[in-house]
């Protein structure tokens, strides 16, 4: 099978863009990245990924006077790359319904947390404001509403006695840079397919769906 073409869009610094990039660096991956695309010109991983030798673009969202029009700049770009995969990946912007069909079960996003569990923003202090012992991080498929979408694969972090939002956010972090690439391997290979809204994978996934973490000390 030919390696996927694929895109990460971004908004800042690019960590779980890096570690993408790095696994597609493996001759045995099946993705290839082919662009990186920011809406933020300043985002700090647009250098990063030029240093590591990648195509890099920017859709400004502020140059648009509306999401349509924004949005179609993005596609635009996206497909004169001959783009058949993208990666959200700190991406700041919600995407319409539109978008989301246009590009449909081929656009995954990481959320820092065990989703269904704390949509949105602030997830680590959430986590532990809710006194849960697990928390960790899920790759989606992406839907018009937010951090929603058929579950790909999750990993899990023990939360620590002690914990900060800070120190939990890093342990989820070090978790996603594992995660995301895997859970790309399994699309990128069509060893997942969507049905009635939940994931079904094939009989020997390449990689497992899930994981379960002890990053602490």
């Amino acid at each position: 099978m030919a390696r996927r073409r694929t895109a990460i869009l971004i908004s800042g610094r690019g960590t779980n863009m890096t570690a993408l990039i790095a696994a597609s660096m493996e001759p045995d991956y099946p993705a290839e990245i082919s662009l990186v695309l920011s809406n933020r010109p300043e985002a700090p991983g647009l250098k990063r990924a030029s240093d590591m030798g990648l195509a890099t673009d920017v859709v400004d969202h502020k140059a648009f006077d509306t999401k349509p029009d924004f949005e179609a700049a993005l596609t635009a770009r996206l497909e004169a790359a001959g783009t058949d995969l993208i990666c959200l990946a700190g991406f700041m912007r919600l995407v319409s319904e539109e978008f989301v069909d246009r590009w449909h079960d081929r656009l995954i996003n990481i959320h820092p947390s065990l989703l269904p569990a704390f949509t949105g923003l602030n997830t680590h202090a959430r986590a532990l404001d809710a006194g849960v012992k697990l928390h960790g991080c899920t790759v989606h498929y992406v839907r018009a509403a937010m951090d929603n979408g058929p579950i790909i694969a999750q990993a899990a972090v023990p939360v620590l006695p002690g914990d900060t939002a800070d120190a939990l956010g890093e342990r989820v972090l070090a978790a996603e840079h594992q995660l995301y690439p895997r859970a790309l391997a399994l699309v990128a290979r069509e060893e997942v397919r969507v049905v009635d809204e939940l994931v079904r994978f094939s009989e020997a996934p390449s990689e497992p769906p899930g994981m379960l973490m002890s990053l602490g000390d």
